[in-house]
């Protein structure tokens, strides 16, 4: 029984996005120019991934250890921090928002293949982490998942499925463990002035005070 056959293999036409002359000509820019670059010339290599087609926001911070496939396929938000080692695999779209941080040896994987075909077919499928979100070290990410807003994915948990908005998620897979809090609000809830307790009218002209009975 055969499985499969990687000589059958073929890459889809255009799965790259670019040309091999461009695909090439970035590699050896991340190689010469981006990983060599020191860490506080974020500005660099924030022009380096935009002169390839990359849309990266004002004052996103990018480590020169973070690897990138393909820029052209790639959207950083305002602010945003990649740390160190982490690798985004994007063969197909990774957008992650504002605000949001991806912290070191974390790895955003958008492809995969078909292991249920004899020609082992490779596919793509976009990653969104949306704003002000936090994957900790060492997250997996799978093709095809979208994580909410305010979302926090703990320390080497695995990321298969979608997660909703303002959870702190962990595992593998990961699942929601409890909401996220914001600081501000759960301030706002401890301090707020108790309910008074207010006599009940219990039918029209009803007075329990004029009675003694409150």
């Amino acid at each position: 029984m055969q499985f499969q056959n990687l000589k059958n293999f073929r890459l889809p036409e255009g799965f790259r996005g670019r040309p091999a002359w461009y695909v090439q000509s970035w590699w050896l820019v991340q190689m010469l120019l981006f990983k060599t670059s020191p860490q506080f010339m974020y500005g660099w290599r924030r022009f380096l991934l935009r002169s390839f087609g990359a849309r990266i926001g004002r004052k996103a911070i990018i480590r020169p250890t973070v690897h990138i496939q393909f820029p052209w396929k790639l959207e950083v938000g305002d602010y945003s921090w990649i740390g160190d080692d982490v690798v985004l695999y994007n063969l197909g779209k990774i957008k992650i928002g504002s605000h949001s941080v991806v912290s070191q040896r974390s790895y955003l994987c958008t492809g995969s293949h078909e292991h249920n075909k004899e020609t082992f077919s490779i596919y793509a499928e976009p990653i969104v982490i949306n704003d002000q979100c936090w994957l900790a070290a060492d997250v997996f990410v799978a093709p095809g998942v979208h994580i909410g807003a305010g979302t926090v994915v703990g320390t080497r948990s695995c990321v298969f499925e979608s997660l909703p908005e303002a959870k702190i998620c962990f595992g593998s897979p990961a699942v929601v463990v409890k909401d996220r809090i914001c600081l501000q609000d759960s301030l706002k809830v401890a301090f707020t002035r108790p309910l008074e307790m207010l006599p009940i009218e219990l039918w029209a002209g009803y007075n329990p005070a004029s009675r003694g009975e409150w």
